[in-house]
């Protein structure tokens, strides 16, 4: 299309008839001014379709609450559910909010690792890439809502796909935010049967959401430290010999330095000067900061501290198995939780705890994971809480195909949290301090009735207990209201209240002004978040005029429908003809009806 009028070619494709809007709005596409990126034709989900009838929420299965962690331990969330539907919900609770992401997608092998509507995509289908780049854009455009400013995704992947998720992750978070491309040694030894090269590398492509992101150093090994071994017991902790001279000559530095054991004169070797002054090389000879050997009779040489060396270690782009572990040490985990490996190719702690160390030095983060497989995020989350004293919060979500949410993430993350026993009898004492909450994803009908919208607000209690990271219900302080009007949350610090019947709002509000000042509501430290149904967006402010003061009000579900409205696929409508006649044709409609 180099010479043609694109701007006339746009008004032709106007004024063409018999064109539904769709088609109209995909040609006007084409036509439009190119551009560098990468270009794939968009398949659709079978997800999507059920999204345009139909809204997710989070239902949670107290039956399989791990809560024995204590009401100060993080409160982790695993959601069983296709992940489009759970970042849906994701995008109510945590917009903004999540710290770091990391993704273990399906690589699109063609080795039957990738499924799209139902069906394994095999190596020959024309349209795989396609497929996949659709797959992962839409969740990634979520992805990039949900992380906060200072956010950063990791994403695993290998050579089917690396190319064109790079040009993808261009597209979604902006070129000027790519970090890096590091290689992980993931084979601990190489495949002498392959019949071109041996593949014993995977990527991880690294994203920031904004330039507010700062990597984190990663802590230094006793290996990398192994150099300083000396120790002169004067206080200043393990040091080891360095060259006192550099190579950038001056003559203000060519000096001799005496040995004041020998009276032995030293320069600088030739072409190279000391590195300072020589008043300050004298100052370092009495505070014993120049090493003259081990007998005292050598050259001059600069004692550098352990104590003294940066804390921590700049991340290069290529990880070893050394530092961060290999495929066959990942399995070997899982078979010593579950007796034998569930999973074909899970992927070690070591890496995750690496992974989450360089994303952050905040040891209070919130990691999500939605391709979560057999779950080792949360475990490399809590094994890095117990080391440091963190309190960071892992979100994982994964479909149950194969029931592998709750026999494999579940049961897995479970085990570690309550201890067991490996195959050869070692008992492995568990991660005590974590409560675990399970969720399942749960549709309702999308279209805006009342009767829609009051079973939206009656089924969002949990979604709204995530947002809030409040989840005790209590009864106390004279609230005795029936759970189909309302229903009060708190964690002693903070409360959360649900209002699903209106017609109490007065009720309420007497109770409010009534409640005794020892009440646990005096000791919040935060207004009581009020979430009320309403079937606009107006939050009944007249009616809690009295105890406004008190209370920080949210309508309910327009909330929730102006958050899922940026996300969910839009809905289709019927159009009609002139003549007033259903036309096959739909027509793309904006709002959530």
């Amino acid at each position: 299309m180099g010479k043609i009028d694109r701007a006339a070619l746009r008004q032709r494709i106007q004024t063409l008839e018999g064109l539904t809007d769709e088609e109209r709005a995909a040609l006007l596409e084409l036509a439009a001014t190119k551009r560098y990126g990468l270009v794939w034709e968009e398949r659709e989900e079978a997800v999507e379709e059920r999204l345009r009838k139909e809204l997710p929420v989070l239902v949670e299965d107290k039956d399989l609450a791990l809560l024995d962690g204590g009401k100060d331990a993080p409160n982790h969330i695993l959601i069983e559910g296709d992940n489009l539907e759970a970042l849906t919900t994701l995008s109510y609770t945590h917009e903004g909010k999540v710290d770091v992401i990391y993704i273990d997608p399906p690589y699109n092998t063609g080795n039957k690792d990738f499924v799209y509507n139902d069906s394994f995509v095999e190596s020959e289908d024309s349209y795989r890439h396609s497929k996949w780049l659709s797959f992962m854009s839409k969740r990634l455009r979520i992805a990039k809502r949900l992380l906060s400013d200072r956010g950063v995704i990791f994403i695993s992947i290998d050579d089917n796909e690396q190319a064109n998720l790079k040009l993808l992750c261009d597209e979604v978070f902006g070129e000027r935010n790519f970090v890096a491309q590091a290689m992980w040694h993931k084979n601990y030894a190489s495949a002498n049967d392959s019949k071109t090269f041996s593949s014993v590398l995977d990527y991880l492509l690294v994203y920031r959401k904004t330039d507010k992101f700062l990597r984190n150093l990663l802590p230094r090994t006793e290996k990398q430290n192994h150099l300083y071994k000396y120790d002169s017991n004067d206080g200043k902790g393990r040091w080891r010999p360095d060259n006192l001279s550099v190579r950038t000559y001056s003559a203000n530095y060519d000096y001799p330095i005496t040995n004041p054991n020998t009276g032995k004169e030293y320069n600088p070797p030739k072409g190279r000067s000391w590195m300072t002054n020589k008043e300050r090389v004298e100052d370092w000879i009495k505070e014993t900061r120049v090493y003259f050997g081990l007998d005292g009779k050598g050259a001059p040489q600069l004692k550098r501290y352990l104590s003294e060396v940066q804390q921590g270690v700049v991340p290069t782009t290529y990880w070893s198995y050394d530092e961060c572990g290999h495929n066959d040490e990942a399995r070997k985990e899982l078979k010593d939780i579950f007796g034998h490996p569930p999973f074909d190719s899970p992927k070690p702690t070591r890496l995750l705890k690496q992974i989450i160390q360089i994303a952050s030095a905040d040891k209070n983060i919130t990691i999500l994971d939605f391709f979560a497989g057999s779950g080792t995020t949360l475990h490399a989350v809590m094994q890095l809480n117990k080391e440091d004293g963190g309190k960071r919060q892992c979100i994982l979500v994964t479909n149950n195909e194969n029931n592998i949410c709750r026999e494999v993430t579940y049961e897995r993350n479970r085990r570690v949290i309550e201890g067991y026993t490996t195959p050869k009898g070692t008992q492995v004492e568990g991660l005590h301090d974590n409560n675990l909450r399970y969720y399942r994803t749960h549709l309702l009908p999308r279209e805006r009735t009342n009767r829609n919208m009051r079973r939206l607000v009656a089924a969002s209690t949990d979604l709204l207990c995530i947002k809030e990271n409040i989840f005790d219900e209590f009864q106390g302080s004279g609230f005795k209201f029936q759970a189909r009007d309302a229903r009060l949350f708190s964690d002693g610090e903070r409360a959360m209240m649900v209002i699903y019947n209106e017609e109490a709002i007065p009720d309420i509000v007497d109770w409010l002004q009534t409640a005794p000042a020892n009440s646990q509501l005096s000791t919040l430290n935060s207004q009581l978040k009020t979430y009320v149904f309403s079937p606009g967006a107006y939050a009944w402010d007249d009616d809690f005029a009295p105890v406004i003061d008190k209370v920080e009000l949210c309508a309910l579900p327009e909330a929730i429908y102006q958050a899922y409205k940026s996300v969910l696929p839009k809905k289709r409508v019927r159009r009609e003809t002139a003549e007033g006649s259903p036309k096959d044709a739909d027509k793309i409609n904006n709002n959530i009806q």
